[in-house]
């Protein structure tokens, strides 16, 4: 399966948008396996630098995941203050707690606008983005979290650090 659409300008982007290798992740914030790809995600990042661009979607599994949409929509809110990549971070670093008042609770950590941030929690454009990002990830075959795509194909194989390691490494070479 190929990622539908493809990245674009409206994607939240870390890295170098130039880079070789694009990497793609549908995460849900609550999803403990989403959890546990993120320092994964991390090293990898740091491992192949320039190499290596990183695109996160949101892919909320509300029906088992109560706050995860709740958390996607604060990323988008902290996003209006260019701090998505902050709110990110945060929401993954403390996944057990995603309810109201630790979002608040983060948005002042990250040195939001409070007042803005709560205000966005409730608009319905974020909620929309969120929503998008959850029918693209249906779209490209996405049936559970974390979903990766790797140069615009999904990838199957295990997400641990040694077996993504190895498939990014192979696909650089074969540039």
């Amino acid at each position: 399966m190929s990622l539908k659409p493809p990245v674009s300008a409206r994607d939240h982007i870390q890295g170098n948008s130039d880079a070789a290798i694009e990497l793609v992740e549908y995460g849900d914030y609550q999803c403990p396996y989403c959890g546990r790809a993120y320092p994964i995600i991390k090293l990898i990042q740091q491992r192949f630098g320039d190499n290596l661009k990183f695109v996160f979607r949101k892919f909320p599994l509300s029906e088992i995941h109560p706050q995860a949409k709740k958390a996607a929509v604060a990323a988008e809110a902290a996003d209006k203050q260019n701090k998505f990549w902050q709110m990110h971070d945060i929401i993954f670093e403390n996944q057990q707690q995603l309810h109201q008042s630790a979002l608040m609770e983060y948005a002042k950590l990250i040195g939001l606008d409070v007042e803005q941030f709560k205000d966005d929690l409730t608009n319905d454009e974020l909620v929309k983005r969120v929503e998008d990002d959850l029918e693209s990830g249906l779209r490209s075959g996405v049936n559970g979290t974390p979903g990766f795509f790797i140069n615009g194909k999904k990838y199957d194989d295990s997400w641990d650090e040694d077996s993504l390691e190895a498939y990014i490494k192979a696909k650089i070479t074969l540039l």
